[in-house]
């Protein structure tokens, strides 16, 4: 019987590491499809999305030159109202930062060539 639960177990893992591997490829789509690259993060993946999409659409809204106080206020407000307050969101195409941060509550990602830097000092939320 333990060898049967082994390849039990063996096969168990290798489909689990099938499933990853399909799931890394989807979000590289997903990506790939908004012109997003993650530059360093600890954020959960739903809430990584969230502020790719929210990113994009507003970029996408804007007509003529990038405003980037406006793209600001429009993702921390959306955080915000999405999960508690405390968000803290930085633009632009050249910035320095050094922040502190609460555990999976940082993301640093470009989109295009605007630079996007996410925050909470707090826990965030589950939505």
């Amino acid at each position: 019987m333990e060898g049967a639960e082994l390849e039990l177990e063996r096969r168990s893992k290798f489909l689990s590491s099938l499933i990853q591997k399909k799931k890394a490829v989807e979000q590289q789509d997903h990506h790939d499809l908004l012109n997003v690259r993650v530059r360093a993060s600890d954020m959960p993946g739903p809430l990584q999305n969230r502020a790719f999409r929210c990113a994009r659409d507003h970029l996408d809204s804007m007509p003529g030159k990038l405003d980037s106080k406006r793209l600001a206020l429009a993702l921390k407000k959306d955080f915000d109202s999405s999960y508690g307050p405390a968000w803290h969101c930085i633009v632009g195409t050249s910035f320095g930062s050094y922040v502190t941060h609460s555990t999976g509550g940082f993301l640093y990602f470009s989109i295009d060539k605007i630079y996007v830097l996410f925050k909470t000092a707090v826990e965030p939320l589950d939505h």
